[in-house]
């Protein structure tokens, strides 16, 4: 489990394609500290497997749908990368709830400036996800955890304070860009048990006189 309080930002050091898939190889110092051989790392937001470790790196290998859901197969040779060590039972948590588990991707429509190094983005998202995003609700993008700001028909919005444009992926992103996006797992139960109670057939006179009302 994550947080979406991005450590550090590593760079793509290589990327290796497989018969089925691929292998990511990211240069970083931060995340090294007390990683360890198949301990999980979120990478982008993704929740990957950590092998291969080196000083000074680590990798890890994408199946097809990985590359297929995320946006990591769009990763390039010193492309960077937003890095997050899984939460510790003794962390604070100051972001929400992250799994790693990427719903989709959204398509960045712009990140205007705001004034003081603060922006607004704006992130056009799949309608399949549209249920499970609510004002004021998280949401993790590239494993970002952000709070939805503004929301229209298939678009969302977040600011980006100076901190986070500063620190992760962000501000090298260019309108059209694929982001991974991870929606709240509580908005995700929430909506899930909701639609099982409106399956639910209703109560009817002929139920009550056939249990004896």
């Amino acid at each position: 489990m994550f947080t979406g309080i991005i450590e550090e930002l590593g760079t793509v050091a290589a990327v290796q394609s497989r018969a089925a898939g691929s292998r990511l190889t990211i240069a970083c110092s931060t995340v090294m500290d007390d990683l360890r051989e198949g301990a999980s790392i979120a990478v982008n937001g993704v929740c990957l497997t950590a092998v291969d470790l080196k000083p000074g790196s680590f990798a890890a290998d994408l199946a097809p749908e990985t590359l297929r859901r995320s946006n990591l197969g769009d990763l390039r040779h010193a492309s960077r990368v937003n890095l997050e060590r899984p939460l510790s039972p003794t962390s604070r948590l100051s972001g929400h709830i992250v799994q790693g588990h990427v719903d989709g991707t959204g398509e960045l429509v712009s990140l205007q400036a705001l004034g003081d190094e603060n922006w607004w983005l704006r992130v056009h998202v799949p309608a399949e996800l549209e249920p499970f995003l609510v004002y004021k609700g998280s949401v993790a993008i590239d494993g970002i955890s952000l709070t939805i700001a503004a929301l229209d028909a298939k678009e969302l919005s977040v600011t980006i304070i100076p901190h986070t444009y500063r620190n992760t992926t962000l501000g090298a992103y260019r309108p059209g860009a694929r982001l991974n996006v991870e929606c709240d797992i509580l908005a995700k139960h929430v909506e899930k048990l909701l639609r099982q109670l409106e399956l639910k057939p209703g109560l009817t006179v002929e139920k009550l006189r056939d249990n004896g009302f």
